[in-house]
């Protein structure tokens, strides 16, 4: 089983957030986030102020910080990430914004320079 922790839709924290397991965020969390091997997935509605880091980044909702990924972020339609976004793979889809740098080659390189 998959573990996955939820942030529902009236939570709002304020703080740095860190997990070993997915999380769903469908609240405002004002501060940053680290999800170590795992997923982050900003709901519709959501609302980040803060970086944010994980394995994989998922955005439908708002983020007001920088998104760093290990392997890949996706910014779907209707989201808007005001600011950087670094990952080996980027996808934004249409309709999707991003205001900030897209960095897919230094992601690359941090993670090769781990594995060596």
């Amino acid at each position: 089983m998959q573990e996955r922790a939820g942030i529902g839709s009236t939570v709002v924290i304020k703080g740095e957030l860190t997990a070993h397991e997915d999380v769903v965020i469908s609240g405002r969390i004002e501060g940053s986030i680290t999800v170590t091997a795992h997923r982050v997935i900003v709901e519709v509605g959501a609302h980040v102020v803060g970086d944010v880091r994980a394995s994989e980044i998922a955005v439908g909702g708002t983020v007001e910080g920088s998104l760093k990924a290990e392997e890949r972020v996706v910014v779907h339609a209707g989201a808007d990430v005001q600011g950087d976004v670094s990952a080996p793979r980027v996808g934004i889809t249409e309709g999707g914004l991003v205001n900030g740098r897209i960095d897919t080659r230094a992601a690359g390189a941090a993670a090769l320079k781990a594995a060596s």
